[in-house]
């Protein structure tokens, strides 16, 4: 690792969320179609999937298809799920031998019948894998999120098995997508936008967040151990002193 990149080990963030953005505009301003865009930013990820676990970050969410997305053209949609077929079936046997475990966070039914059927392979050929847990956001909103957990609360209040009294926060935790996790430390956006776009909404209530000009395809290694870096100069208070 270059030295001007050089990261405090003991510092490193538990877990990092990434808003991939800016793909179709790197494109559009090279003269490209947009699905050029989307297959560079496919071997970015995985660049930083590989550098988040080489630097031993235990949860990585990478935000790869909204609940929103939907509103694209079918041609643009039908690119981004080939790409997920392509990137498991090219990266899942270096994900097995790196130990990492691949989650999904949203509703991913929804998902057209190949790229269901590769994620599932996925999650059943990693889910015994004890390092980094990669999560994968697809059809995934928060605030979809946030209702769902409400829903699962309310059956389980009706089946006796949670009391209105027991509701708080930390057991709220427990009905949301990333269940058993830490909420993100760290949450980098590209492209130069400044918002969170329904993305992990009620645990990033005390992440830092990282905000680069840097189209996600231009989005590197070094761009990421920068944002690392960012984050470890930080003090994080959390409403304290």
């Amino acid at each position: 690792m270059n030295d001007d990149y050089k990261l405090n080990f003991e510092d490193i963030p538990s877990h990092v969320g990434i808003i991939m953005d800016g793909n179709g505009r790197w494109a559009t301003e090279k003269g490209l179609p947009r699905y050029l865009g989307h297959q560079e930013g496919m071997k970015r990820v995985i660049d930083i999937v590989e550098a988040a676990n080489d630097i031993g970050i235990k949860n990585l969410t990478l935000y790869a298809f909204s609940t929103e997305n939907w509103k694209r053209s079918k041609i643009e949609i039908d690119t981004l799920m080939n790409l997920l077929v392509i990137f498991i079936r090219k990266e899942l046997r270096r994900l097995v031998k790196n130990n990492i475990k691949i989650n999904t966070l949203g509703d991913i039914d929804q998902l057209p019948s190949n790229a269901l059927s590769e994620v599932k392979r996925a999650v059943e050929k990693t889910k015994d894998n004890k390092g980094m847990i990669l999560n994968i956001a697809l059809n995934y909103g928060s605030r979809k999120e946030i209702v769902d957990a409400i829903k699962k609360i309310i059956k389980d209040h009706d089946n006796g098995l949670i009391n209105i009294d027991e509701i708080n926060e930390q057991e709220f935790t427990k009905y949301l997508y990333t269940d058993g996790q830490p909420d993100p430390d760290l949450i980098i956006r590209t492209s130069g936008e400044k918002r969170l776009s329904n993305f992990l909404t009620f645990q990033s209530a005390y992440s830092e967040l990282y905000f680069t000009d840097q189209y996600w395809p231009d989005f590197n290694k070094e761009s990421f151990f920068l944002a690392i870096k960012d984050f470890q100069n930080r003090q994080r208070r959390f409403g304290g002193i």
